[in-house]
């Protein structure tokens, strides 16, 4: 396990905790323990927000304290936003945050969390990695709102919310129970109801509501129970709120997970995604599984019938829909696979890369450097120790070699520098690893790059 040097902890967020070193673009984010995912799409990326395991105890127990941010803008590539919203810290009522969902209505984005089973809470931000505060003060929704009693051990989490055609917005979640399925009506404002709670119906019932729709037809989406081997499975509907169908399954249980599922389903920029958990990063670590999860994603189809094509798991099966541009600012942070690096918060906004040693290294997907090509490279890196190398090749680890920047100590690991360096030979839309060298201590951070 790596020491962290020069920890700076800004607000809500707080480091990853240890992650193994992989070698694949699969599973995404691999860097962190990331699980029960969702989707929120914009213009331009989708945010994926994640109950975040790098806190939980290794050998069991959820802790959940805080909601982890990731995004991206070509399906390859993500970026770590870190810790968007503690509810220890930023509620006075609760202190889990499971199972999050996110939804922007009026130029505001709205972030749904279970409060462990037993209450669900609501935090509003100016943008989808927020500043998130709690509007009020308590619980949205818990054991004694209209409507959700009488049920059989019903678990209050997982939200899903959905904005309609209409303008109508929902609230979906509940668990443990074919009859405990629950929707609600949300007002204009997003913070409080519209009426009493709605009781629905859904077929092997466990846990991870997930509501979209296509063509006209609702699709509620679901985790099944244990008995029916925790698929991912769907029922459609011409109504949100009630007549649902069950049509079978959208995903099998996931390779390498044999335990809990959540999925989501989203379509950005014309293509279907599903994106769930598995605990393929533990189980490369050598460490239990049961705590420790990761996220993943696969892309998926229709039939003619608007039936779904039932997901294809794949450890590299995603096709990009874009590439990065390197002539502006590139987050350190964002990258499709990585060796051995952690984040971090940095002290000049955002998140870093640290904890960087010899031979580490992180592979951006295809980086367009069009027709004319690069001259230099510039990093902003920080170091407390001896510094380091940061070697660009195209390809591969030992592919074609652009240059090598030096970075030497800048008098604190928070302490920003900009550093320079000539390349040569990058055109056109490749692979770019970035790989960092030098001696046995920790090398540097890095926060951001682009080429000129």
């Amino acid at each position: 396990m790596k020491i962290n040097h020069g920890l700076f902890i800004l607000g809500l967020a707080s480091i990853a905790a240890f992650a193994p070193r992989l070698l694949a673009d699969y599973p995404i984010a691999s860097h962190r323990y990331l699980a029960d995912p969702s989707s929120l799409v914009t213009k331009d990326a989708v945010y994926i927000y994640c109950s975040n395991d790098d806190e939980s105890p290794v050998e069991g127990g959820y802790v959940i304290p805080n909601i982890v941010c990731v995004s991206s803008a070509d399906m390859k590539n993500w970026t770590d936003h870190g810790s968007v919203f503690r509810a220890s810290e930023s509620t006075s009522w609760a202190k889990k945050t499971w199972a999050p969902a996110a939804i922007e209505r009026d130029g505001k984005f709205f972030l749904y969390f279970g409060n462990g089973g037993a209450d669900i809470g609501v935090a509003v931000g100016p943008g989808p990695i927020g500043p998130f505060t709690d509007p009020l003060g308590k619980c949205l929704i818990n054991s004694q709102t209209p409507g959700v009693l009488p049920a059989k051990n019903m678990w209050l989490f997982d939200p899903a919310a959905y904005l309609d055609d209409d303008g109508q917005a929902y609230l979906y979640f509940g668990g443990n129970g074919d009859d405990n399925v629950r929707v609600v009506r949300l007002k204009r404002d997003m913070i409080s109801l519209d009426g009493e709670v709605m009781k629905m119906n859904a077929t092997n019932f466990f846990e991870a509501a997930w509501v979209f729709k296509r063509d006209g037809v609702y699709y509620f989406s679901y985790s099944t129970t244990p008995k029916a081997r925790m698929r991912i499975d769907y029922q459609t509907s011409d109504n949100p709120t009630n007549g649902f169908v069950y049509r079978g399954a959208v995903a099998e249980q996931p390779p390498i997970n044999n335990n809990n599922n959540h999925a989501a389903q989203f379509q950005f920029k014309g293509r279907w995604y599903h994106v769930y958990h598995n605990r393929s990063v533990a189980k490369q670590a050598g460490i239990p599984t049961g705590f420790r999860r990761n996220l993943a994603v696969e892309e998926f189809s229709f039939n003619g019938d608007g039936s779904i094509q039932k997901v294809q798991y794949t450890t590299n099966g995603v096709v990009p829909i874009g590439h990065v541009n390197p002539f502006v600012r590139v987050e350190g942070e964002t990258f499709n696979a990585q060796y051995g690096v952690k984040t971090e918060p940095c002290r000049e906004g955002g998140m870093n890369l640290t904890q960087l040693d010899n031979g580490d290294w992180v592979k951006v997907a295809g980086v367009d450097f069009g027709v004319k090509g690069a001259r230099k490279f510039f990093a902003r890196v920080a170091s407390a120790e001896q510094g380091g190398s940061i070697e660009l090749r195209l390809g591969s680890l030992e592919g074609k070699r652009l240059g090598a920047c030096k970075v030497e100590n800048t008098g604190g690991w928070q302490q920003w520098q900009g550093v320079f360096c000539e390349v040569s030979g990058a055109t056109g839309a490749q692979d770019l690893y970035l790989k960092f060298t030098g001696g046995e201590k920790p090398l540097f951070n890095l926060d951001y790059w682009k080429f000129e």
